[in-house]
């Protein structure tokens, strides 16, 4: 796969995650709207946000960009263990979940491709 097609696959993927997200969410208690579903829905497009402002560098430029890319990763994490949170106090049904997870490890592997090979041209 080609270096934008590849690009335009893990966006599809990271605007995916959070459109659902925000779909799943939307069924939580509202005692939750100013506490877990403000902190999932915040990290969650931050993991697209931050990967695209990251992507938007220029050439010579590769330090900021594989900053903004780690950034993305971090907030990949901190939605998954919010999800996680949500499953255990029962918020969160098992499908739903298990869709939720597998879309995340999803990016997460092709984002840490990204992380990886920016970080390995920075050190030659």
């Amino acid at each position: 796969m080609d270096s934008k097609a590849f690009h335009d696959q893990l966006v599809k993927k990271m605007d995916e995650y959070a459109h659902l997200v925000y779909r799943i969410t939307k069924q939580f208690p509202h005692e939750e709207l100013y506490g877990i579903v403000s902190q999932i829905r915040r990290a969650s497009l931050s993991v697209v946000l931050n990967y695209l402002e990251g992507f938007a560098r220029g050439l010579g430029q590769d330090k900021v960009k594989l900053n903004f890319f780690k950034i993305s990763y971090g907030s990949l994490k901190e939605s998954k263990y919010l999800l996680f949170f949500s499953y255990k106090e029962n918020l969160l049904p098992e499908i739903d979940y298990n869709s939720m997870l597998g879309l995340a490890d999803e990016i997460g592997a092709m984002l840490w491709t990204k992380i990886s090979s920016l970080s390995n041209r920075l050190n030659k």
